[in-house]
């Protein structure tokens, strides 16, 4: 079984970005695409679907109570 390495991923942005970016999201330019949440208690479920290639979007994992 192969393993997939997760590297951490550093932006360097800038107050000019994040407000071109808040303009997007406020106009609904752009959205993220969600595909599914699990619970933390499920994480070993939603990495396992993640390796799956199923996952159209986003996979979270949600630390709240539901």
């Amino acid at each position: 079984r192969t393993h997939q390495a997760i590297a951490p991923l550093t932006a360097k942005w800038n107050a000019d970005d994040l407000g071109f970016l808040a303009g997007l999201l406020e106009a609904g330019d752009i959205a993220p695409v969600i595909d599914s949440t699990y619970p933390l208690v499920n994480v070993a479920d939603a990495i396992r679907y993640v390796e799956s290639g199923r996952a159209r979007g986003k996979v979270l994992v949600s630390v709240t109570a539901s």
